[in-house]
């Protein structure tokens, strides 16, 4: 039976502001993910569907991008994976009557979080050209539509064709062979708004752009430095992990502008004593840094490693592994050397002690694993510092051994995944030599469109078509009033989506919903049901399966939309490529992945292996630095000093404890005591009186960048929190409209939502 949807969008007006949690986790989570799951599934759905997540013959959670350890919990899923099952298990529905009974201009007034409580997705939908509503569409026609608005272009590169995380191996793998077969590199993914920073350092720096450490590495850690990252909301399984190394003895520095309730103390719920005790202290040591001063910190980190060597030649660097594995550490030396304490306490506002106390700790430990998510990637100087933190991890040989390395914490799902796949818009000749040769065509060479250079695009009416793979382009795109107006001057844009968001309310001149199957449903086809891959921040790749009947009868696979997609768009005296072979049977996809990228031979037998199989990591594997120098590049950074005018603070925009990316759970933050309301202000005490402010004062937060705009989110209820002074925080997406375009992370073109110069005002 289908369950009711909100019918009104809730406001703040019910807001109610408590003191913060200092643990995670324990029985409040259990009850939370149970109250979830009953509200969107009922109780029997709820108990078969969750007890399958992340388990070997079940389905991977559409969630974060944790690995599954390899002795799995029966419940192996946390509070926001169930929260995010629920939402594509549910029992609500939007179909035709919905469409026929809101317009679109109705639709672009709801809330983020209105919009997804309405439920699945049940039937193709069209908006046709200068209607206010969407209306029913077969498939054929649906297709008939996005071929002709693609062959009426007048370049390729007039398309641009955005990848969520969410999707599949399979998926993204003939989703970018279409989109080259078609002419262009114009594959932007969520990766280029979130972990992109981390990417760029990491190719430049060890060769490859992913992380250097398996689960196990830490387990067997003697320090972890958990950097710019929320694991309790987050990312909550990574708590588990921490506490395995915390039980075998490892040390844990937080680094972060806010305390959070996970890093403090986690109640394990799938132990007694998390339930009933009172859990696992986690930190050893929270550093409560500025926003932005994590380069600061790495750079006194390495000085203060050279000078203990000064002190105690042989004792403190690795000068075996330095030599035989790295290039550049003398002209990195020389500059790490003349690093500014005075620049170092200005940008971290940490006090000199303690940052000697972190340094001790650094210095006892053998084996370090340096963790790091958006607190680290989503800032001007972001390349550097992550560069900065591999230099210090290379100074002690901590890259390429056990219980040692590198850890981007990336979070959807399979967003590493879909980049191995080939979703990138610069890809390296390599692949695109292989992709090639398999499909007997010459690949587009020049480089497509990030997500930011395709806002601009359409802004500017070189992109004429926007077709989406899952995700809420809008909510996540910075800029959001430009990002709204860009999108609609499109002739055509195509949203692939389970769920309704509000990606389908700012919609081209022509749009398309087309809704597919999600991670929880049977994909049931002629030769038999089908299995997808994903690989998780580890990389390690796994079956995934689905169990629930599909939501609607009318629904189709990512797979099959996009092989029919391209049936249809694609010229017939083209390359032959059997896209109804790849739908009907996705080995046949894994096939072609197995010849294409390294890594992946055997692809069909290995994944089929309890657990799936490890990709080669050369620097982790081999201590071998696929790098231009073939060697693991230390790098000489200059130290970007944040100062802030006078009388203006310094946001970072957030997620709270109820929402994942753009999806919004539900209205309460409980690790934060925010309940029944999102439009708040975190702020330092003393700021707040600085500003003329008392607490509960309601503000507009106004941005200030050097393009003179003005960009003002309005109506935000100020929440006296410990910040470090001079720096706040707030929800996006909600916020996102405060983030310019234009200002992005140098090199890897990331935006800026980690330092955002704001002034308040009261609220108009």
């Amino acid at each position: 039976m289908a369950r009711k949807a909100p019918a009104e969008d809730p406001d703040d007006s019910r807001l109610r502001v408590g003191p913060p949690q200092d643990h995670a986790a324990g029985l409040p989570a259990v009850t939370s993910s149970l109250r979830h799951a009953h509200a969107q599934m009922g109780a029997r759905r709820s108990l078969l569907t969750l007890l399958s997540v992340n388990q070997k013959s079940g389905f991977d959670c559409p969630g974060c991008a944790w690995p599954e350890p390899g002795h799995r919990h029966r419940a192996e899923f946390c509070e926001n994976g169930a929260k995010a099952v629920a939402e594509e298990a549910t029992l609500r529905r939007v179909g035709p009557g919905f469409f026929a009974e809101h317009a679109l201009s109705q639709l672009a007034g709801r809330s983020d979080h209105w919009l997804g409580q309405q439920g699945r997705l049940t039937h193709p939908m069209y908006r046709p050209a200068g209607s206010d509503h969407y209306r029913p569409v077969s498939w054929d026609d649906a297709f008939a539509v996005v071929a002709r608005e693609l062959r009426a272009l007048d370049s390729p590169d007039q398309a641009a064709f955005y990848t969520s995380g969410r999707a599949s191996n399979e998926a993204a793998f003939v989703y970018q062979l279409f989109v080259r077969l078609l002419g262009t590199n114009n594959l932007p993914d969520c990766s280029n708004m979130c972990h992109e920073s981390s990417g760029s350092a990491l190719t430049e720096t060890i060769g490859i752009g992913k992380g250097s450490v398996r689960l196990e590495d830490l387990y067997e850690a003697d320090l972890i430095l958990v950097v710019g990252q929320n694991p309790g909301t987050n990312h909550p399984r990574m708590l588990s992990a921490l506490e395995t190394a915390k039980d075998r003895g490892a040390r844990i520095i937080s680094v972060n502008p806010l305390p959070e309730a996970g890093l403090l103390r986690f109640k394990n719920p799938q132990r007694p004593s998390g339930v009933l005790g009172s859990g696992t202290q986690l930190t050893d040591l929270f550093l409560q840094i500025r926003l932005g001063g994590d380069q600061a910190l790495f750079q006194a980190f390495n000085r203060m490693l050279l000078e203990a060597e000064d002190e105690a030649p042989g004792t403190v660097l690795d000068h075996d592994f330095i030599t035989a594995h790295t290039h550049g550490f003398d002209d990195f030396a020389d500059q790490a050397r003349k690093t500014s304490w005075d620049d170092v306490l200005e940008a971290t506002g940490l006090p000199a002690q303690q940052i000697r106390e972190a340094f001790q700790e650094v210095l006892g430990a053998e084996r370090i694993v340096v963790c790091w998510a958006m607190g680290l990637t989503q800032h001007r100087h972001s390349v550097p510092t992550i560069r900065d933190v591999v230099n210090f991890l290379l100074l002690r040989g901590n890259i390429g051994r056990p219980g040692a390395g590198l850890c981007p914490v990336r979070g959807h799902s399979n967003v590493q995944g879909d980049r191995t796949m080939g979703i990138h818009e610069k890809p390296d000749a390599a692949f695109l030599d292989a992709l090639g040769a398999e499909f007997g065509f010459e690949p587009p060479r020049p480089h497509g469109h990030d997500a930011v250079e395709t806002i601009r695009a359409m802004r500017d009416g070189q992109v004429r078509v926007f077709v989406a793979l899952g995700g809420n382009f809008v909510s996540a795109a910075p800029d959001t009033d430009l990002t709204e107006r860009a999108l609609r001057t499109c002739e055509l844009t195509v949203q692939i989506s389970t769920k309704l968001n509000r990606s389908h309310a700012v919609a081209g001149r022509q749009a398309l919903i087309l809704p597919c199957l999600g991670r929880t449903e049977a994909d049931l086809r002629p030769a038999g049901e089908q299995q997808v891959t994903v690989e998780d921040s580890m990389g390690m790749v796994h079956l995934s399966r689905g169990r629930l009947a599909p939501a609607s009868d009318a629904l189709l696979s990512e797979v099959a939309i996009i092989c029919r997609m391209a049936h249809a768009a694609l010229a017939s005296d083209g390359p032959h490529v059997p896209w109804a072979d790849f739908e009907a049977d996705y080995d046949r996809i894994r096939d072609r992945i197995a010849r294409v990228i390294p890594g992946f031979e055997d692809f069909n037998a290995r994944v089929r292996a309890p657990g799936g199989f490890a990709l080669p990591h050369p620097p982790r594997d081999e201590r071998r630095f696929p790098t231009r120098t073939g060697l693991a590049n230390f790098t000489v950074n200059r130290l970007d000093l944040l100062r802030v005018p006078p009388g203006r603070l310094l946001l970072q925009t957030i997620r709270s404890h109820d929402q994942y990316n753009t999806t919004i759970y539900g209205l309460d933050d409980r690790y934060r005591g925010i309940h029944q309301g999102r439009r708040v202000l975190f702020i330092h005490p003393d700021d707040l009186a600085a500003q003329g402010l008392a607490e509960g004062e309601p503000v507009d937060i106004v941005s200030e960048f050097s393009d003179g705009v003005e960009r003002r989110a309005p109506a935000f209820r100020t929440v006296a929190y410990p910040t470090p002074r001079g720096c706040c925080a707030a929800y996006f997406p909600e916020t996102n409209v405060l983030v310019p375009l234009d200002s992005t992370a140098d090199i890897s073109n990331t935006p800026t939502s980690k330092s955002i110069v704001v002034r308040l005002e009261p609220a108009r």
